[in-house]
């Protein structure tokens, strides 16, 4: 992995980081907080793909049609799930399987659907970014997933998992073989979710004033962030980073999202997740070799 590409998956990360953490203080408004910010992305980056299409245009096919408009329904499923199994099992069951799973799947399609070629290291820092936010995320209480309700949320976090998946190999087809430009496709993706999720809001406007409430700077934060921290790693992928790596390195931020919540937040410091920030540190260092 050379150092650009590398770079530009950490900063993905602190961004990605900086968002959820954001998006955690307006989680009651749940889908129509979704709506608002993908509104309100598809508007802010509105110039930019303006700008791109007038300078270097873009060439349209039937393949680049369907992917496109499969990243939208993948980005929108992800979301909308991600809320489901939130309100139907515990956080801390349904949010580290869905990012533990994601990148290990989106790995090993990649090896079977992009042709690429593991290594040795990219295997082992692989395993370690997942088994890291497993630590991080369970506080080392893997007994909770014993329960009845933790299985309801192993389930749900399998499927939200297979989400990530499949949009990031479907994504990363698009930007490496189809050549869509990385801020085109995630900001059609964006307004393909909010035009879906248009009718829904206008029939639901009142609730939806209600809900969002004082969110809607939260809104303009995420809009904001949200987008360029998933374009910086379709940029990434489109230099030539393969999906195996860069897929697991991205989820160190939860790692950066552990530490901040330590540090600002003054969350409890437990044993069990500073290994799991060891352990993504550790596997950082393998995908990086």
């Amino acid at each position: 992995m050379t150092p650009e590409i590398f770079g530009l998956v950490v900063c993905a990360a602190a961004l990605h980081a900086a968002w959820n953490l954001i998006s955690k203080k307006a989680a009651a408004a749940a889908g129509h907080f979704v709506f608002s910010y993908r509104l309100i992305s598809a508007v802010l980056y509105a110039p930019w793909v303006i700008y791109i299409l007038w300078a270097d245009g873009m060439s349209w096919s039937v393949p680049v049609v369907v992917f496109i408009a499969l990243s939208s329904i993948l980005h929108l499923g992800y979301s909308l799930c991600l809320q489901w199994g939130y309100h139907a099992a515990d956080l801390s069951v349904v949010y580290p399987m869905a990012r533990g799973t994601g990148p290990l799947l989106s790995s090993l399609a990649a090896f079977i659907w992009l042709g690429e070629q593991p290594s040795t290291f990219g295997v082992l820092g692989i395993l370690s970014v997942v088994v890291g936010i497993l630590l991080i995320a369970s506080d080392g209480k893997l007994r909770r997933f014993a329960s009845p309700q933790a299985w309801a949320g192993v389930r749900w976090g399998l499927f939200i998992g297979l989400f990530i998946a499949a949009y990031t190999v479907t994504d990363a087809y698009s930007v490496k073989v189809l050549l869509v430009a990385p801020v085109i496709l995630d900001w059609l993706s964006a307004l393909g979710n909010a035009l879906i999720m248009a009718p829904r809001a206008w029939l639901r406007r009142t609730s939806m004033m209600q809900q969002m409430r004082g969110k809607w700077g939260y809104a303009l934060a995420v809009g904001a962030l949200s987008p360029m921290a998933y374009i910086l790693v379709l940029y990434a992928l489109q230099r030539g980073g393969q999906v195996s790596l860069v897929a697991p390195l991205r989820e160190m931020s939860l790692m950066m999202a552990t530490l901040a919540g330590f540090f600002i937040l003054k969350e409890r410091a437990s044993a069990a997740r500073l290994l799991g920030c060891a352990v993504i540190v550790a596997g950082v260092v393998l995908l990086a070799r």
